[in-house]
């Protein structure tokens, strides 16, 4: 969220990130397109390569993008949501271009990965779509982050310190040598980590771009895959959204253990969260907004009062 802002403007300031930058196909077929995003703005590229993608599902059924060289995507969920708008699904995935390692491999003591996110969208739910949307770590990279300008200890079970040990410091992880983000999975964590290896192929290896490896540059933003699904082609939106519904209520009515109101599904914690923040705003660490400010004063922006 916010606290990526002083980021990309050190990614500006220093020349590495290209706001001018747009979109540029590198190859195209009628399913498929392949993508250099020059290091803009990742918002920006991923939105314009959901939009064509929609665009060609339409036509086809299925559609396949990937692109590289971009800086930051931000929540893939939110071109999963894009997707839903027009009653098509999606996959994405996104790796961190070779950089930004802060996973190991179970057993493992240095980083190999990225936290190497996976998200799957689906139109037709009751109070919007079902967007799963996860990284395949224990815990999102930008998580730790904020517990880290904000002064605070992590919750127990997401990182390790550089020699292997449970910690709750966020320093850990961003020390020389570093600590490491744990792999999804908790016991069976090999799966976590598994998925998120392949991630790293489907994303690094298919976009042209770069996977992990050893002497990383500085992260700076992703590679990215995503495949959008057009039901109208395949067994039809009416079908689709009468299976999607049946299937949520048999899900939400199940029998809940005692003290539990309700199950969760994908997307409802999000839209609770919406609902809160839209009402009551969005609220900011002590460490965070003092960044903010910092930066502003930089810029020569008024900050507002509080």
């Amino acid at each position: 969220g916010v606290m990526r802002i002083p980021f990309y403007l050190g990614r500006v300031k220093e020349g590495i990130l290209q706001p001018s930058a747009r979109l540029q196909v590198e190859h195209e077929t009628d399913a498929a397109l392949v993508c250099d995003g020059g290091w803009g703005f990742g918002q920006v590229l991923c939105r314009d390569l959901t939009t064509r993608l929609i665009g060609k599902a339409q036509k086809l059924g299925i559609a396949c993008g990937t692109l590289r060289r971009s800086a930051h995507c931000g929540r893939l969920g939110e071109y999963a949501e894009m997707a839903a708008e027009h009653n098509m699904s999606a996959l994405l995935c996104a790796n961190t271009h070779g950089a930004a390692q802060r996973v190991a491999p179970v057993g493992g003591k240095r980083p190999r990965l990225g936290t190497n996110p996976l998200c799957i969208g689906m139109p037709g739910g009751s109070g919007g779509p079902f967007v799963l949307d996860f990284g395949t770590s224990a815990t999102a990279e930008g998580k730790v982050r904020v517990k880290k300008i904000a002064g605070q200890q992590v919750p127990e079970g997401w990182i390790l310190d550089p020699e292997g040990n449970p910690t709750t410091d966020p320093n850990q992880l961003y020390g020389t040598p570093p600590g490491t983000i744990l792999p999804m999975g908790g016991n069976q964590a090999y799966k976590g980590f598994g998925l998120s290896f392949l991630i790293e192929m489907l994303c690094g290896a298919l976009s042209g771009g770069r996977c992990a490896h050893a002497d990383p540059p500085p992260p700076i933003g992703n590679c990215v895959m995503m495949i959008v699904l057009a039901p109208e082609q395949l067994a039809g939106i009416p079908h689709l959204q009468q299976e999607v519904s049946a299937l949520e209520q048999y899900v939400r009515e199940v029998p809940r253990i005692d003290g539990v109101d309700s199950v969760t599904l994908p997307g409802d914690p999000e839209r609770a969260v919406l609902s809160v923040r839209l009402e009551e705003g969005i609220p900011l660490d002590d460490g965070n907004w003092a960044a903010l400010t910092d930066l502003a004063e930089q810029l020569n922006v008024a900050a507002p009062a509080v």
